[in-house]
């Protein structure tokens, strides 16, 4: 059960995305997405494809700043779990931010042994310099808020953890 290719997502891959991460909303592990968020973003994913054709996993890479990118929506089939899925779909998504020039990648996430084996750490209270606080904090962008860990996503967070890597 290694026999998978990591792709660019495409438009018909949404609706398989949505399958995919419905389980995990339904057990608070991820946001809910809407369909037509999904479609909006369907360039920043990379999903995870079985040798059948099956979609297995999916992850997308959202920029955030001229050095600040977040990993997004990371979904394994709960079949898959334990098999390199989630390892091979975060390495495309690093290689992904470094080619754009990224230098720190960010996650909220419950899945926080996952995410330190791949050399994530807690962020704690850490944010951003001043200047860029105030630049970072005009976004709609409930990532972003999350990030500055802003009080309006707080019923969101709770517990889960902001972590950071250094590229």
């Amino acid at each position: 059960m290694t026999d998978f290719t990591v792709r660019r997502a495409r438009t018909s891959d949404v609706p398989k995305i949505l399958a995919l991460v419905e389980p995990l909303v339904q057990r608070r592990i991820l946001l809910g997405k809407e369909r037509v968020d999904l479609y909006g973003s369907v360039q920043e994913f990379r999903v995870a494809e079985a040798s059948d054709g099956r979609l297995i996993g999916a992850g997308a890479l959202h920029v955030m700043w001229e050095d600040l990118g977040e990993v997004r929506t990371l979904a394994v089939d709960d079949g898959w779990l334990g098999h390199g899925v989630g390892h091979a779909l975060l390495e495309v998504l690093e290689a992904d931010a470094r080619e754009l020039g990224l230098s720190r990648l960010f996650c909220l996430t419950f899945e926080v042994d996952f995410f330190g084996r791949h050399g994530f750490e807690d962020m704690g209270d850490e944010t951003v310099d001043p200047e860029v606080y105030g630049e970072l904090v005009r976004s709609h962008d409930e990532g972003v808020a999350e990030f500055l860990d802003l009080a309006r996503v707080k019923q969101n967070t709770l517990g889960n953890t902001r972590m950071l890597k250094l590229l």
